[in-house]
């Protein structure tokens, strides 16, 4: 991972936290529990996902 996507990501992480209602910070996390911090990691892979899908079925066919 390049030092210019962990700002994205740490921002993604705390916009699918607030989305669940989850109370998380930048940085550690140690207090929140599993159970939400796999919520949130789930919900950022699969919006990931789709981002992806999303760029390539746009993409010309060469």
């Amino acid at each position: 991972m390049s030092k210019k996507s962990r700002p994205e990501l740490e921002n993604m992480k705390l916009e699918v936290a607030r989305e669940f209602g989850i109370n998380m910070n930048r940085g550690y996390n140690g207090d929140v529990p599993a159970k939400d911090n796999g919520r949130v990691g789930g919900q950022m892979v699969k919006k990931m996902i789709e981002d992806y899908q999303r760029q390539h079925s746009q993409a010309p066919m060469q």
